[in-house]
């Protein structure tokens, strides 16, 4: 039975996302806090409670906080003609940089944001002061989970992973979830269940003509 629909990788980690993925789709309508650096006509009325009241020509008055989602952002943002600027959320500040400094392993990561290391990627395109720190915050972080994201992933075998994977981000679950697939396989080649190993069809039908050569 062919499958409905066949995973596409995520692009969130590279220059661009790939809008063909599900994750990277769900990954851009997350919000981003913004503040407004000139005023942006006929948008009051979808921002009127946020923004604060809008002006006679429904404009987003300057200054104006807002939270848009990742890809409209990325849309208005300019260096050259400073539409807005854009807040670093929470999670990739610098007091939550040092508790991952410290101990990544004890952050809900899943609560804090599904697509932790993604968002926090993509962030990097607004030339924020501070991106070197947040990529190499991303990175650590990575390095200091990825471990025990593997042991636990190889030492799960028909067990309820529920709660191990409860606190991970959707990139750490995939990861979670390929080392239990390799758990698995391995179970099953130790077992003698795995697939046989068959000849291909090119070397079948050589075989086949060669015996009919040799009956000719």
């Amino acid at each position: 039975m062919s499958e409905a629909y066949f995973r596409v990788e995520s692009g969130a980690l590279g220059p661009e996302e790939n809008f063909l993925s599900l994750d990277d789709i769900l990954m851009s309508h997350e919000k981003l806090p913004v503040r407004t650096e000139t005023p942006i006509p006929r948008l009051g009325t979808f921002f009127l409670e946020r923004s604060g009241g809008a002006e006679t020509d429904n404009a987003i008055p300057q200054g104006s906080k807002l939270e848009l989602p990742l890809w409209l952002a990325k849309g208005l943002f300019d260096n050259k003609r400073r539409i807005l600027s854009v807040e670093l959320p929470k999670i990739y500040q610098e007091g939550w940089r040092t508790v991952f400094s410290a101990d990544a392993n004890v952050v809900d990561l899943h609560k804090m944001g599904p697509h932790f290391y993604g968002f926090g990627s993509q962030l990097l395109h607004f030339d924020s002061p501070e991106n070197a720190d947040i990529s190499q915050s991303l990175l650590q972080t990575f390095i200091g989970r990825f471990r025990r994201i593997m042991d636990s992933s190889q030492n799960a075998y028909n067990e309820d992973t529920s709660a191990l994977v409860a606190r991970l981000d959707e990139m750490e679950r995939g990861l979670f979830q390929t080392g239990q697939k390799g758990l698995n396989d391995f179970q099953c080649w130790e077992k003698g269940q795995a697939s046989q190993i068959t000849a291909s069809n090119l070397i079948q039908n050589y075989k086949k003509r060669k015996f009919t050569n040799m009956e000719d």
